[in-house]
């Protein structure tokens, strides 16, 4: 988003006009971080310098994560790039300590644009992946997976459809898939080069054993704190913040999904839920970790009238 410097949707512009201009002057001051950056991120491939697959568990930290760069050669960086551009990387790229520029890109970025947000963000990353849990268990892959990025879908008999390109298919049995959600717009896939990763990162004929998906989170999710419509009559009824969580469980949602559509602290919200609950407005189920309320007959009928 830095890069091509168009927000992924007006919830994301604030962010991008306060981080763009730090990101530009970084590049202006230095040529070959510059360079590297515009080698890295192409229209229609990222290379795995600055977006590796993450590795398991999946709760290691970016601090632990970066320095793995490190691991690459000059010419195995160089290789990746290439990929990219079609054609070799620029003289000035050609230098020892190319992954360690990797690094410096990824953890000015980090200190920078990403941290100082990151609470706000791991919500919407944490509730849309509860979301996906929760509609994989009640409908299969076929319904986790529904508009999940354009082009995917799952096609039964254990095979995924990733994009609509005309690419040869691939057996990735005994592989790690990873499914990674941005607060982007768009998505990506990628898979891990030789040399990164704790663990053995290809098989012996040379195909990479661990992929990700990378897919944007559900948009309302990404407007987190905006309050969906509610009719003056319902909020005078129930309260303007209780108003806006019935109206919100269209589908079932936990209670840390509501923390982050809503903006409303953890201890509102549970307490929001459970008078909820106690007039027969809602109901709840569990779902693997988490528990999911929704909404009962009654509530969708009080939902509707404020039509």
């Amino acid at each position: 988003m830095l890069a091509r410097g168009t927000a992924a949707h007006p919830a994301e512009r604030a962010w991008l006009e306060a981080c763009r201009p730090a990101y530009r002057a970084l590049l202006a001051e230095d040529p070959v971080t510059e360079a590297l950056a515009a080698a890295a991120i192409r229209p229609r491939w990222t290379s795995a310098l600055v977006t590796a697959p993450p590795l398991w568990p999946a709760e290691e930290t970016f601090t632990a994560r970066v320095p793995q760069i490190l691991q690459l050669t000059r010419e195995e960086a160089l290789e990746d790039l290439a990929v990219g551009l079609g054609r070799a990387a620029p003289r000035i790229l050609h230098r020892d300590d190319l992954p360690e520029r990797a690094c410096g890109l990824l953890q000015w970025t980090w200190t920078h644009a990403v941290e100082p947000h990151w609470p706000r963000r791991r919500r919407i990353l944490e509730t849309d992946i509860v979301a996906r849990t929760a509609r994989l268990a009640l409908g299969g892959w076929a319904t986790a997976i529904s508009g999940m990025r354009p082009g995917m879908r799952w096609l039964g008999g254990g095979r995924l459809q990733i994009n609509s390109n005309a690419n040869p298919p691939r057996e990735l049995s005994g592989a790690d898939l990873f499914f990674v959600p941005v607060t982007m717009s768009g998505g990506w896939v990628n898979w891990t080069m030789p040399a990164l990763g704790k663990a053995p990162a290809c098989d012996p004929g040379g195909l990479p054993r661990r992929f990700a998906v990378m897919y944007p989170c559900a948009g309302a999710l990404t407007r987190t704190g905006s309050a969906l419509p509610a009719t003056s009559a319902l909020n005078a009824l129930l309260g303007q913040a209780r108003a806006e969580i019935l109206v919100r469980l269209d589908t079932p949602k936990s209670t840390t999904h509501l923390v982050a559509l809503t903006g409303q602290s953890l201890g509102a919200v549970g307490r929001h839920l459970t008078i909820l609950r106690d007039s027969g407005l809602l109901r709840r189920s569990r779902a693997g970790r988490s528990v999911l309320y929704y909404r009962t007959p009654l509530g969708d009928d009080l939902v509707g009238a404020r039509q």
